[in-house]
């Protein structure tokens, strides 16, 4: 089984829209467990204080290594191989790579900050992986930790109702899906383009590709430069 446990001060945000769908089923079905860890069930005096004044001045509040070292310590235990997630703007860019790796992994540890962020002597304390889910700035790491663990939900094994429709979806080969079609046939004058419907599986595979070139140079040539991920 595939074990997320997310440290956090909202776990009534948790499982939020992975209760649904086929997150939610699998979830019921034991296939992967979700483990919510309230921070300030760690925290110091009568009002369960989890942050403290940033030391040299600033805006905001920061939140405590010695809190958050011991809501981590309350939870893993030395042989716990999972690897320990901190949802940061400044971390490495999640992208499709790192979340296979995630997913054939045994589960993850995530640590949702709030505030300004937290004590940098944590991150190397308790060896932390900075991960963002882009450039950009939320309330708290609680979406992207949802956004994290429903990409690494999604593949394992028993989840997704064919094994093919992960492998040729966005950045699964280094470039954006090619376009979908489906039924009517024609809509308010536009017509599926004609090779989709020749029954020419070696054609249509051509096209796609092509189509699937074409959209990443056009929105995402970044992409083009970098070298193409696994099973490309």
């Amino acid at each position: 089984m595939w074990r997320a446990t997310v440290l956090t001060l909202f776990p009534e945000i948790f499982p939020g829209p992975l209760g649904c769908s086929l997150a939610g089923e699998a979830l019921t079905r034991g296939v992967w467990s979700l483990e919510t860890k309230q921070i300030r069930d760690h925290g110091l005096g009568r009002h369960h204080t989890v942050d403290d004044a940033p030391m040299g001045g600033g805006p905001g509040m920061v939140m405590r290594v010695d809190v958050l070292a011991a809501a981590l310590d309350s939870l893993s235990t030395p042989d716990d191989a999972r690897p320990r997630l901190l949802m940061s703007p400044r971390g490495r860019p999640l992208t499709q790579a790192r979340v296979r790796d995630l997913a054939q992994a045994s589960g993850v540890i995530i640590i949702c900050p709030r505030f300004e962020g937290v004590d940098e002597r944590i991150i190397a304390a308790r060896q932390l992986e900075e991960i963002s889910i882009g450039d950009y700035i939320l309330s708290g790491g609680e979406i992207p930790a949802l956004t994290l663990m429903d990409a690494c939900v999604r593949l394992l094994p028993g989840v997704m109702g064919a094994t093919a429709s992960g492998v040729e979806e966005s950045f699964e080969t280094g470039l954006l899906e090619y376009p979908h079609y489906t039924r009517p046939r024609l809509f308010e004058g536009h017509d599926i383009p004609e090779i989709l419907t020749s029954g020419n599986h070696a054609k249509i595979a051509k096209w796609r590709q092509e189509q699937a070139h074409k959209i990443t140079k056009e929105r995402r040539p970044d992409l083009l430069t970098r070298q193409p991920l696994k099973g490309s």
